[in-house]
């Protein structure tokens, strides 16, 4: 067989693997996944009116259409953190210690957490943004073509978190160290645009607010989802998203061809 051969047969029997986990172990995935489904209710019908009228006067429905991009890329990070405390199980249960001495390709045990991570997030921003169309989500003004855009961006998301949070689980001396380092991926979009325009912000807070990685995302799927402008976020948030890849994946790869201490 040939090395491409091999690398696609192990990262499969890989991404089996991990997807097997996710089935028989899925109190983690549902309580990662229970966050944004609360945020968004909790918004929506608890601090929906308020909100809405002091960014401008509109009514709930304007602000379900406002809050629903942001609470999708919160899903994302949310399911990201599992996906860490994945990777540290394994690295410290000894699993990877034993992949080591196998004739398997070593590129294949990340590539496996990776692909099954960006799958898992994907149902989950499909469970959530099912959860949004039932309480009033609308996004009449998308294209077929905007649409496509739009989860081809939350896949870039997930893949660009996923090798970020794999370098977490790599390094961290167990699951709740690899769960704690992961908890940027989930505040972060607490302190972006996800919930309010960045203009309102104070002074002084407005860039931590501008200038992280969540910001331009969530506009520019805000951007398409509604049908509005997305002025310069879209190529912003698409370099964050390849810088994010390309660092997580070779804190990943060095991280795991370090030799055991």
């Amino acid at each position: 067989m040939s090395s491409l051969s091999l690398t696609l047969r192990d990262s499969s029997t890989m991404l089996r693997r991990n997807l097997l986990h996710a089935r028989r172990y899925p109190s983690l995935t549902l309580n990662l996944l229970l966050t944004p489904v609360v945020l968004l209710l909790l918004f929506v019908y608890i601090f929906g009116d308020v909100m809405s009228a002091g960014m401008g006067g509109g009514d709930r429905a304007a602000y379900i259409a406002y809050v629903v991009p942001g609470i999708l890329m919160m899903t994302i990070g949310g399911t990201v953190v599992g996906t860490a405390v994945s990777v540290s199980n394994d690295m410290t249960e000894g699993i990877i210690a034993r992949f080591r001495t196998m004739a398997i390709h070593r590129g294949s045990v990340l590539i496996g957490h990776v692909i099954g991570s960006v799958l898992q997030s994907i149902a989950s921003v499909v469970l959530v943004g099912a959860v949004a169309v039932a309480i009033g989500f609308r996004s009449a003004d998308a294209t077929v073509l905007e649409w496509l855009a739009a989860f081809g961006l939350m896949a870039l998301v997930a893949l660009a978190l996923t090798w970020i949070a794999v370098g977490m689980g790599m390094i961290s001396p167990n699951a709740e160290a690899a769960s704690n380092n992961a908890l940027p991926l989930i505040v972060l979009p607490l302190i972006s645009s996800a919930f309010v325009p960045v203009d309102s912000m104070p002074g002084w807070f407005r860039p931590i607010a501008e200038y992280q990685p969540f910001t331009p995302a969530i506009e520019t799927l805000r951007g398409l989802l509604l049908g509005t402008e997305i002025g310069h976020n879209g190529w912003l948030a698409v370099t964050w998203c390849l810088g994010l890849t390309v660092l997580g994946y070779f804190w990943s790869k060095a991280a795991f061809n370090r030799d055991p201490k």
